[in-house]
């Protein structure tokens, strides 16, 4: 396994070891003390897994009080992950990674508390797979308007598919002062 960069301080894309031979291939999608050692020291406490069809766009996400970092990979298909840095004192803060996942690459994503997140799809199908480091509460969400004009993230898809919940997402400028005093580095 190696860390291929560190976009932002914190963001980390991965790549497995795969073994592949005429049967298939083999890798480990998580071993506490070998990912401990490339950082990421904290407890992964839940582990999710989503199905979405082509074009859906879910996100951005994030969680107010108690943010959770994440270990993401795409089990079945192809997407285009973005992760945007929410944390008020950091270097990087308003800046986002976007980078294509999927069963071929087998790259995984750590993104760090602090950090909103989404993805959409570009194959027919996805599966999307990702631990957190703390409990999802309905209660403690909060989100950034895919389209929002600061961020002017390119998606690579025309016309996503977005949840009513998703449209209704604030502007990035509603997150800058929701989150004045919480993400410090």
């Amino acid at each position: 396994m190696k860390i291929l960069n560190e976009p932002l301080p914190g963001l980390l894309l991965i790549q497995p070891d795969v073994y592949r031979d005429e049967r298939g291939f083999f890798l480990e999608t998580w071993q506490k003390e070998r990912y401990r050692e490339i950082g990421i020291e904290e407890e992964f406490v839940q582990d999710n897994w989503s199905r979405s069809n082509k074009g859906v766009l879910r996100g951005l996400h994030y969680q107010k009080k108690y943010p959770q970092g994440k270990l993401v990979s795409v089990r079945k298909g192809r997407i285009f992950d973005v992760a945007v840095d929410i944390r008020k004192y950091s270097s990087t803060f308003g800046e986002w990674y976007g980078k294509e996942l999927s069963d071929d690459n087998h790259l995984q994503l750590y993104i760090p508390p602090g950090f909103a997140h989404g993805f959409t799809v570009l194959s027919e199908e996805c599966d999307f797979a990702y631990k957190c480091t703390d409990y999802y509460r309905p209660g403690d969400e909060g989100g950034i308007a895919w389209n929002d004009g600061t961020l002017n993230i390119d998606w690579h898809v025309e016309n996503p598919i977005v949840s009513v919940k998703d449209e209704q997402l604030n502007p990035f400028s509603a997150v800058i002062l929701a989150n004045s005093e919480k993400y410090p580095t």
